[in-house]
């Protein structure tokens, strides 16, 4: 059945500091299922894994067992590497998670690398969270110096190898093939695909990039089984998932939520209604690259699938990513992304809030594709033109046509990130805008 609020798989360990240590771990069971999964063929993790519906809970929610399939059966040399490069502005989950259970994330990579017959794989960790990438470092010691990791993983002939790998704090390594790039010493830059990772990554090897809180889930699957998990959750969205709340809200923090919960009642349960009394006038509702809901539609779970096509009031169409609405209602065209909400209140400059979230793509921006390098800087400068009372006739349009401009049109997906905020703010709050510029229209007067 559905996981209820309370229920805690990769944070039942948060606050409690033993669990940190190897022994502690232990303790409360782990290394448990590692033994368990070695007992086991790799195909049938994977396809635990797949019937789970666990989807990856970095961004993008692409089904995980399936990811994994789509390495070459022939494969000579395989990679696991665990994007821990959190940079998303709204989410703080993976660091969280990496200083409280480092030894869960260990334990995930571990059997997840068996699955994959993966024999050295990776930790690529932002760089700026050195609190996190010292217990982690403690903790891969400590397994290294327990037989959890090594050439003979608890004497059973399997090698996994583990590296923690420092960033330098670009954004943009966040992208999987910028992080292969960045992991071979090259320039943290997106590549083109096909080929994609899974068939040509790094070193030129097969390789699956998977989230911390992805990683983490692995061992639960394999303790009670891929069915199990997938009744916690709802939709093809096996199991729970972790929050970061901030903005204003009475309680702001992390929390391991049941995939079905409205945004509505995360605000107002969760995190004890907005605060000073104030009413709510936008949510993003996974990081800030993700386009925002505004208050008439917080009734909706925060399940990945459920932001992109509500299925109480529209009929729609997916087609490679694009949600098409055919009538009978409205498209909320967001997604759930890196669960980072942020929760705007009704004294919310909209229009100052955008400009900022411009100026960190503008800022991030690799520079390799000439839409996001010129684009981003493009909607930085218009919309603070805008935001400090300078706006012209036409700047909306403008703003609109240069994020059209950048969308669908760039090698990653940092060029969408930009422009799909800016489309649906200017969509949903597009009067925050005309009133900028028309106080501009009254001081000319």
């Amino acid at each position: 059945m559905p996981a209820a609020i309370g229920t805690h798989l990769v944070t039942a360990r948060f606050g409690n500091n033993d669990a940190r240590t190897v022994a502690g771990y232990e303790k409360t069971g782990g290394y448990v299922q590692l033994r368990k999964a070695l007992a086991m063929r790799p195909e049938d993790i994977t396809n635990e894994v797949k019937a789970s519906n666990l989807r990856g809970r970095g961004g993008a929610g692409f089904a995980t067992g399936v990811k994994w399939g789509f390495v070459p059966k022939d494969a000579k040399a395989v990679h696991l590497v665990c994007n821990a490069d959190e940079s998303e502005p709204g989410t703080c989950k993976d660091r969280e998670l990496m200083f409280w259970d480092p030894h869960l994330l260990i334990e995930g990579m571990v059997i997840s690398a068996h699955a994959l017959r993966a024999v050295h794989n990776y930790i690529y960790i932002r760089g700026e969270m050195m609190r996190e990438y010292l217990v982690l470092q403690k903790a891969v010691d400590e397994a290294y110096a327990k037989g959890y990791l090594g050439k003979n993983v608890l004497g059973t002939g399997v090698e996994v190898q583990l590296t923690v790998h420092r960033g330098a704090g670009a954004y943009i390594c966040g992208e999987e093939t910028a992080l292969l790039n960045s992991l071979e010493g090259l320039r943290g830059q997106p590549r083109l695909k096909p080929p994609f990772p899974a068939v040509k990554g790094l070193f030129g090897n097969p390789t699956i990039v998977n989230n911390v809180e992805t990683l983490m889930n692995v061992p639960f699957i394999i303790e009670k089984g891929g069915a199990w998990f997938n009744a916690l959750g709802m939709g093809r969205s096996g199991g729970t998932r972790i929050v970061c709340v901030s903005g204003h809200v009475n309680k702001p923090g992390v929390f391991e939520l049941p995939m079905g919960i409205t945004f509505n009642a995360i605000i107002n349960d969760v995190c004890k209604g907005v605060w000073k009394g104030r009413r709510v006038k936008a949510v993003i509702p996974g990081g800030v690259s993700m386009p925002p809901l505004d208050a008439s539609e917080l009734d909706v779970p925060c399940e990945f699938d459920a932001l992109q096509t509500d299925e109480r009031i529209k009929p729609v169409m997916v087609r490679q990513g694009q949600t098409f609405d055919l009538g009978g209602g409205r498209v909320l065209r967001t997604m759930a992304g890196s669960g980072g909400i942020v929760v705007m209140d009704d004294t919310t400059d909209i229009p100052r809030a955008v400009w900022r979230i411009m100026k960190f793509f503008a800022h991030e921006s690799c520079g390799q594709c000439t839409p996001c390098r010129e684009g981003c800087g493009w909607l930085e400068k218009v919309t603070r033109r805008v935001t400090e009372g300078n706006g012209r006739e036409g700047d909306l349009e403008l703003l609109a046509s240069i994020a059209h401009g950048i969308a669908g049109n760039t090698i990653c997906a940092l060029g969408d990130a930009a422009a799909w905020p800016m489309l649906g703010f200017l969509t949903k709050f597009r009067a925050d805008f005309e009133a900028k510029i028309s106080t501009r229209k009254g001081r000319a007067a």
